[in-house]
């Protein structure tokens, strides 16, 4: 039985870090196991513009180690000007741009309301290399919550692809069988990002003896078909599918109210989930792919020259970390991040 793990240091291709107090308790956590990420711009207000990310990123290098890299994306709305998401691509600012349908998850309300408003983003993009992430459900009352991301497929992402066949598009934390088969059958310039938390989840960790608002998130997890499903994707080896923990903090009384918000914080002990599932598929040997390797190809950054090193140990998860109720409070995993 493998005892430690080597591989080089990982990535995290989908994280919010938050703002002001918030982003000093969390910020730290995440730099501490990934050389760089892909920072969610939804903010109250949202970065929609090159000067907003050149300061939010200030603020974020202002809490973590010199070694990690904040990667910025643009807030896409219906008034997104072109000319701006070209500027801050060209001036190394911003590294992709985020669709969030609006009133989708959190701080969404001044997404985008339909497609077809950011067509000249989206041709820019194309034409300039810019990553696309996308929130990938619709937001249509009419549509089961369950349903969201399939119907998202259908209705919005497979004619964006069609329609910008050369347009580089991460469809972000999937969660249905759905989207794994839609990626895995896709073109070469569509990728995905697995959480941890729908690895470990299916819909029944919201009601297990009661409503559990720590256990949901957007997308909501989803039946155990759909988990496997998502599993089997992550630990396959396929070059499509990467790290991207979604770890989105929420203080305690947001969470326990009488409407709590949505959003994991697995950012203290996400390395540790995501090899506790390798370790139970089998799959160790393809960990340091998924974590470290297929999201800098995709994205087009060298991969990270230095390493990390697990160890098989038991990690006890506390109840309570900076405040915040972390992803596994209670409950013990199979590896340690060492140092």
């Amino acid at each position: 039985m493998v005892s430690t793990i080597t591989i080089r240091r990982p990535d995290d291709w989908h994280v919010h870090l938050r703002d002001g107090a918030m982003l000093a308790a969390v910020a730290p956590f995440t730099a501490r196991q990934f050389a760089r990420a892909i920072v969610m711009p939804n903010l109250d207000p949202p970065v929609t513009t090159v000067t907003a990310a050149q300061q939010y990123r200030t603020r974020i290098l202002e809490t973590t180690a010199d070694s990690f890299q904040p990667l910025m994306t643009a807030y896409l709305t219906d008034a997104t000007d072109p000319d701006e998401l070209e500027r801050g691509h060209s001036e190394e600012v911003w590294v992709a741009a985020k669709l969030y349908p609006a009133g989708a998850t959190t701080n969404s309300a001044s997404g985008v309301t339909d497609i077809t408003r950011i067509r000249p983003c989206l041709e820019r993009m194309q034409r300039i290399g810019m990553v696309l992430c996308v929130h990938g459900e619709v937001t249509d009352a009419a549509v089961d919550i369950f349903d969201r991301e399939a119907v998202f497929i259908e209705r919005i992402l497979a004619p964006l692809l069609a329609d910008f066949p050369e347009l580089k598009v991460v469809f972000e934390h999937v969660t249905t069988r759905q989207a794994v088969d839609f990626v895995t059958d896709g073109p070469a310039n569509l990728a995905a990002t697995i959480t941890p938390h729908h690895l470990h989840l299916n819909r029944n960790a919201l009601f297990a003896g009661g409503l559990r608002p720590h256990a949901y998130c957007l997308p909501v997890a989803k039946r155990e078909e759909h988990r496997l499903a998502v599993r089997r994707a992550a630990v396959g080896g396929s070059a499509k599918f990467f790290l991207g923990t979604d770890s989105a903090p929420h203080p305690r009384s947001a969470k326990e109210s009488a409407c709590g918000c949505a959003g994991i914080f697995n950012a203290p002990f996400a390395l540790e989930s995501y090899a506790t599932v390798f370790d139970e598929e089998g799959a160790l040997d393809r960990f340091e792919g998924f974590a470290s390797d297929h999201g800098a190809d995709f994205y087009g950054l060298p991969r990270n020259r230095d390493t990390i090193t697990l160890d098989r140990a038991a990690l006890a998860v506390p109840e309570d970390v900076a405040g915040l109720v972390p992803f596994h409070a209670g409950q013990t995993l199979g590896w340690r991040l060492a140092g």
